[in-house]
């Protein structure tokens, strides 16, 4: 099942998803919407969005609040997005200008807190306190994640422990929220509701593993950003913390001096200590380990074409080259 099949399910509920995106992006100040528009048309697959739809669909909800939802989602997601550039002082993004890069870095946080307020009016209008819960959780936890990315910055002597945490609460954690509100959205049991957050969060950890990965052996153009960002910023993620820890002594030095220089000078010497130590194939298996709990996870629910398809995005997640 390629990706396309998995839009496929939720065809129609998509369609109004990008239609409320639109309606809830309106303002009465020009900039606020020019901003909004440009980093939430510019290309992002939507993922989290498509979660709460499955989700939903899985466990036969035939209600239109899904839209509203998925839209609230993906308001949250894309006001990290604008703050993530700023802090990380990024300039491409899905292989366009970033938006602090267009208008700079005030605007950019500024409008990052407008999605923040418009996505909790939003969840207002949805009515569940349960919902309102899992989410303001959900933004919380994303943001002390990306407070410890930060801390973690420049420091080659962070663990896989640490890292882990890290990916857990600047990425897993939305796409656990996805799923487990689109699930209780649809009035899940306890069993489903636990089900599709387990699920969420164990394919949120898969996705950002075969991201960085893809960091040190993707294709720029496809990708959207430069290969080799990370270490320009000097961001010790998993295949550095195991090349450390596995490369000749002399190799983990470079890599160690490289993270607390940040830069790409060393990048050419480090994709090769990395692919040749096997930190490549660990993290991708570490990846494809998170991928298969999430499969797991679905056993609980009723065999539907949506079930599938959540089953599949886990495929597709460490399958992807971008």
């Amino acid at each position: 099942m390629q990706i396309k099949d998995v839009y496929s399910v939720v065809t129609d509920e998509f369609e109004s998803v990008n239609q409320m995106i639109l309606a809830r992006l309106q303002s009465d100040v020009p900039l606020v919407e020019k901003i909004g528009h440009h980093i939430i048309e510019s290309g992002g697959k939507r993922l989290r969005p498509l979660l709460v739809l499955l989700s939903a669909k899985s466990l036969n909800y035939q209600e239109k609040d899904q839209a509203l939802l998925a839209a609230v989602i993906e308001f949250l997601h894309t006001a990290t997005l604008l703050h993530d550039d700023v802090v990380d002082t990024s300039d491409l993004r899905r292989g366009r200008p970033t938006a602090n890069a267009n208008w700079g870095n005030a605007p950019s946080v500024l409008v990052g807190d407008f999605l923040y307020s418009r996505a909790f009016q939003m969840m207002v209008d949805l009515g569940s306190m349960k919902i309102m819960n899992i989410l303001s959780n959900a933004t919380a936890v994303i943001a002390q994640g990306e407070v410890m990315q930060l801390m973690n910055v420049k420091n080659p002597d962070v663990s896989e422990a640490r890292y882990m945490d890290v990916i857990q609460g600047k990425t897993a954690m939305l796409f656990e929220a996805s799923s487990r509100a689109g699930s209780v959205l649809a009035g899940a049991s306890e069993a489903q509701e636990e089900a599709l957050r387990l699920f969420g969060h164990h394919l949120g950890m898969a996705f950002q593993l075969i991201d960085d990965v893809l960091d040190y052996m993707g294709n720029a153009e496809e990708l959207g950003k430069n290969v080799g960002d990370d270490l320009a910023e000097g961001k010790p993620t998993l295949p550095l913390i195991f090349a450390m820890q596995n490369a000749p002594e002399a190799d983990a030095q470079l890599i160690r001096q490289a993270i607390r220089k940040g830069g790409t000078e060393q990048l050419d010497a480090i994709l090769k200590i990395v692919a040749d130590c096997g930190a490549i194939d660990y993290t991708v298996n570490k990846a494809k380990e998170e991928a298969a709990l999430a499969k797991q996870k679905l056993e609980v629910l009723a065999d539907t074409p949506a079930r599938t398809a959540l089953a599949a995005l886990a495929d597709i997640a460490v399958e992807r080259s971008h």
